[in-house]
């Protein structure tokens, strides 16, 4: 069984709207590094990589974009 926390959940949704964690970050009211220990807590329960990461860009993975409506409607 999977579990992750509703608050991941808002995270990832937050990082995919935003495409950038330090605005993501700011957001959520939350710090960039404290921010990103909880994307990385939510792709290891998920056993995927959710965010592809460069130094000037953030994207979806595949599965990131296959798992994005399904984040978004339990947030619903």
């Amino acid at each position: 069984m999977i579990n992750f926390t509703l608050k991941q959940l808002r995270y990832f949704e937050a990082v995919a709207r935003q495409a950038h964690f330090g605005r993501a970050a700011e957001m959520c009211s939350i710090s960039q590094p404290a921010l990103s220990a909880q994307i990385a807590a939510l792709e290891t329960t998920v056993g995927l990589k959710l965010f592809e990461r460069s130094a000037r860009q953030v994207r979806l993975t595949p599965f990131g974009e296959q798992f994005a409506p399904r984040a978004r409607d339990i947030l619903r």
